[in-house]
């Protein structure tokens, strides 16, 4: 096997790509990262940096979907490679449903399969697929790779996964999945790297806020629980997806006003949470800035919080107490307010921030004698994904001496 190997790292959204090349071989390099957002959108923005974050390319893109969109990022990258191909490709999969659980090899077959489960995560599972076809045509002799995010949380014991459906409704795999697996499995290396390996297997809540947002509770180093459910739209306010809400809800929808299911599932992805309540943005940033004039970019905020608080002390309970607190994600990693806002409360778990630390983003937190460690760690989906294609690449090699 040659000493590196040049891998693209793909994580296809339900509006946006993001992307990395790295060379991995005895040590991980990145070349370059970036990514192509609001897809559909004539506002949509193409953004590149190498690896010391400096920009290679910044310009708005108006992409009508996401065929348009890979089109335009393959292109970049095979101007930038010189006409290198890459060794491998490996995609991040939102849903594996009941049958992956593990990274698999990307073939005929198994297209065929991750579109039979397309129902499970309709606003992101098409437009993967859409990005393994893309790169089979453009490199039909490379490898491809899938990485699920539902992997992680394949730990989580039974009860935890049951919803109290009927039996028959349960065998058709819906159940309780969960989401950000890839994210949560690169925090907790990144934690073991910082504290030791007996760091992971202390009672952890690991908090992804993002534009998608979620949290995990994992002991001994597996997830026991999560917050997201069947569907990457559960659990925790977001920037548009609404969370948990009533079944009674859905149902009030489609009988007294009369809304089809697709209009409702318009609305619970990409009409609600942030956006829904403040009526103005999704973006948590600018809610911050107004939120002193605008009562609905207030009381969007502060729903954002209250959940987030609520759902760190049911996990709590679930862990049997706190050892730590990680926040990652955009909001997580960059918004000391937030972090703030969300732990104030929490004194009683041992929860306590260390407000000037807070402020300068330090990677601690909490106090020097604080009961719960609380950290903020970047999270890296991409490299995630590349270290799997390559063990998946070490594993093929060995397999043919």
């Amino acid at each position: 096997m040659q000493l590196s190997k040049k891998i693209i790292a793909l994580n296809t959204g339900s509006s946006s790509i993001k992307f990395a090349w790295y060379e991995i071989g005895e040590t991980e390099r990145l070349i370059f990262s970036g990514s192509l957002t609001k897809i559909g959108d004539r506002n949509g923005m193409f953004s590149v940096q190498d690896d010391q974050g400096i920009s290679l390319s910044s310009e708005s893109v108006a992409a009508q979907n996401h065929d348009a969109a890979c089109d335009y990022v393959f292109s970049w990258i095979m101007s930038q490679s010189e006409g290198s191909k890459p060794d491998a490709v490996g995609h991040r999969i939102v849903h594996g449903g009941p049958l992956y659980s593990t990274p698999q090899i990307v073939t005929s077959e198994l297209i065929t399969s991750l579109e039979s489960l397309s129902p499970y995560a309709p606003e992101h599972l098409p437009q993967a697929i859409k990005a393994v076809r893309h790169v089979a045509r453009l490199f039909p002799e490379t490898l491809q790779v899938t990485c699920f995010d539902t992997s992680f949380h394949s730990t989580m014991p039974a009860v935890a996964k049951l919803y109290a459906l009927p039996e028959s409704i349960r065998k058709e795999g819906v159940q309780r999945y969960g989401f950000h697996g890839l994210s949560y499995e690169y925090i907790l290396i990144e934690l073991k790297r910082q504290l030791g390996a007996q760091a992971v297997k202390k009672r952890i809540i690991l908090a992804h806020l993002g534009h998608g947002a979620s949290m995990a509770a994992v002991k001994n180093g597996k997830s026991i629980e999560t917050t997201m459910g069947f569907s990457p739209a559960g659990g925790l306010v977001m920037s548009t997806r609404s969370g948990d809400l009533d079944p009674g809800v859905i149902l009030f929808l489609l009988q007294q006003n009369k809304m089809t299911p697709a209009a409702i599932k318009e609305m619970v992805n990409r009409q609600s949470g942030l956006i829904g309540v403040s009526g103005s943005t999704d973006d948590m940033r600018d809610l911050l800035k107004v939120k002193e004039v605008d009562d609905s970019a207030k009381q969007a905020i502060e729903l954002f919080c209250y959940q987030a608080r609520k759902y760190i002390g049911t996990l709590s309970v679930v862990l049997g107490g706190l050892d730590s607190l990680v926040f990652t994600g955009g909001i997580g990693e960059h918004s000391s307010e937030i972090r703030s806002r969300i732990c104030a409360g929490l004194e009683f778990l041992g929860i306590r921030v260390d407000e000037e630390k807070n402020r300068i983003n330090s990677t601690i937190i909490s106090p020097e004698n604080g009961q719960v460690d609380i950290r903020i760690i970047k999270t890296n989906e991409e490299l995630m994904i590349a270290r799997h294609t390559m063990r998946i690449l070490k594993t093929l090699n060995r397999s043919m001496q």
